[in-house]
């Protein structure tokens, strides 16, 4: 028997769009980029030859169009784990429940989902202008705890060891361990891009090691995030999205990674507050090879 989602879970808009992103299930590409910034949205789908269209919703912006032949969605996602479990759900609800129905369709519409974002480096090798393509992500944000399901496709021999090197506080979020996709990873990052661990964290601040007027709970925190090794995997970088992007995907039969420019250094403590300027080649990048 099909699964019926009443309208208080899958809510749908009087046109007809899902509710955050206001957006409708035909005007969904198969290959979706994600970006943070509204802003970065109309620069991404600058390189579009044509685009179908452009929807802004709190800050939530789409546009749909064709890259060299290829359709593409951009969408912004603003910052966090928490919106991302808003988009991906979004998404995944776009291609794969009927709207009318109100029923889970019955084929599987696997979406093809980058993360085009920024980043912090954590290691000699990750300069600011590097960009990384997360092998791995681990999650400070906790958010996949909540879904069924979590412990198949988590890591949880390398989670256990992160959490011995960490000497992990309880009273903190339980982190998770997720794979990028394989064969998307090797396509996207290619030969260019630093392969590493990244980070995401629930905040820029505390949970990133940034420590301004309120004194950090672990103050040695990002001394033992940069000496963590697993399998000959460093951790590279923080940011704050890429675990709950590839998590959920898997959950849900999507392929994701996540690949970021480095803008700040901090090992070097160092940054370049100028990024926009030069992150137009990841993403030409990623258009190229999505």
């Amino acid at each position: 028997m099909k699964k019926t989602f009443p309208p208080s879970e899958l809510i749908i808009n009087p046109d007809g769009s899902i509710f955050h992103l206001h957006v409708r299930p035909s005007q969904l590409a198969d290959r979706v980029i994600l970006v943070g910034d509204p802003g970065r949205v109309p620069l991404v789908a600058s390189y579009f030859d044509t685009q179908e269209c452009d929807i802004s919703s709190r800050e939530f912006r789409t546009i749909t169009g064709y890259y060299r032949g290829k359709r593409i969605t951009c969408v912004s996602t603003g910052i966090g784990c928490d919106n991302i479990d808003i988009v991906l759900n979004e998404l995944d609800a776009l291609a794969n429940i009927d709207f009318e129905t109100r029923t889970e369709k019955d084929e599987l519409r696997s979406l093809t989902i980058v993360r085009v974002g920024t980043c912090g480096g954590l290691q000699p090798n990750t300069p600011v202008g590097t960009f990384i393509a997360s092998a791995k992500s681990i999650g400070f944000d906790g958010l996949l705890n909540f879904y069924a399901g979590r412990n198949e496709v988590c890591d949880l021999e390398m989670e256990r060891a992160f959490v011995e090197h960490m000497h992990w506080n309880p009273q903190l979020c339980a982190p998770y361990v997720i794979d990028n996709d394989a064969d998307l990873l090797n396509r996207i990052g290619g030969d260019d891009m630093v392969r590493g661990i990244t980070i995401a964290c629930g905040g820029f601040f505390g949970p990133q090691g940034r420590e301004l007027r309120i004194p950090l709970a672990d103050p040695h925190q990002n001394e033992k995030v940069e000496a963590f090794e697993y399998k000959g995997l460093r951790i590279t970088n923080f940011e704050m999205e890429s675990s709950a992007v590839a998590g959920l995907s898997r959950l849900l039969g999507h392929r994701a990674m996540t690949c970021c420019m480095v803008i700040a250094n901090r090992l070097a403590k160092n940054v370049n507050a100028s990024y926009k300027n030069t992150i137009n080649t990841l993403i030409k990048r990623v258009l190229d090879r999505i």
